[in-house]
């Protein structure tokens, strides 16, 4: 379903290499909310909920050091959607996962949509310009 495509590269080849982890982290998630056969998915919910925060953490700390020895103009810009994604996936509140598994990977897909698409697509690609 997630597909790293070219239209989504900055042409930085590190930064590229680290966005398509992000988008298989996200058909990851989308073939446990396809997958029936697992019917308590609330331990695979939280692993992927980790791996997401850990990963996020390290590729957006490489991003920024990045920009920064370029002096990105737009590196504020990127700090503040890198930090507010953070928080977002941090705040996860973990007791609700179980009432609901399958809305929950849901929106744990809507968030990386959201970011891959927009944020890749519409910031990350200008850091390669």
């Amino acid at each position: 379903m997630y597909e790293f495509k070219d239209e989504y590269k900055t042409e930085i080849a590190f930064i590229d290499e680290q966005h398509k982890v992000l988008f298989e982290i996200a058909n990851e998630a989308y073939e446990l909310l396809k997958n029936d056969y697992v019917v308590d998915k609330y331990n695979k919910i939280v692993e992927l909920i980790h791996k997401l925060q850990n990963y996020t953490a390290f590729h957006f700390k490489a991003e920024e050091e990045y920009m920064k020895s370029i002096n990105y103009k737009r590196m504020f810009t990127q700090k503040v959607e890198h930090e507010a994604f953070i928080k977002r996936i941090n705040d996860v509140d973990f007791s609700k996962i179980d009432q609901n598994q399958d809305q929950y990977i849901i929106n744990i897909l809507q968030l990386l949509n959201d970011w891959l698409i927009e944020h890749i697509f519409s910031n990350d690609k200008l850091i390669g310009k």
